[in-house]
């Protein structure tokens, strides 16, 4: 494919994909767009976007999302495959009531350092 963009003649992307007919209910897929703003730093979700294949997903990723704001680094990840718990499994992340002391909320202890300094003012 030639394009009057030289980005995306460096791409070399195929027309593989052109080529394909698509059928009534087949569309492009959905990727979840992850961008590193600077070295070491975590990659954060930015957004989503469709396209035809992974290279075009990567290249429009690039042009929406690293076009203003300089990046380090861009995932993209097709959101089919993310997987994710079900609404229904929320009792997976519930806390175990009787085990109070694996959390320091747990615990009142300002009511005691309280009462210490009054009784240390005292002497």
């Amino acid at each position: 494919m030639k394009s009057l963009d030289p980005r995306i003649n460096r791409l070399d992307i195929t027309d593989a994909a052109s080529e394909k007919v698509l059928t009534k209910h087949e569309h492009w897929q959905t990727y979840e767009v992850f961008v590193q703003k600077r070295r070491g730093a975590q990659h954060q979700h930015e957004g989503s976007l469709h396209a035809a294949t992974d290279d075009m997903a990567l290249m429009l990723a690039k042009e929406q999302y690293g076009r203003r704001n300089a990046i380090f680094n861009i995932w993209v990840v097709k959101s089919s495959h993310i997987i994710a718990l079900d609404t229904s499994d929320a009792d997976m992340f519930a806390n175990n009531r009787q085990k109070k002391y694996r959390n320091s909320n747990g615990f009142k202890v300002s009511d005691k350092i309280t009462a210490y300094k009054k009784s240390q003012t005292k002497k």
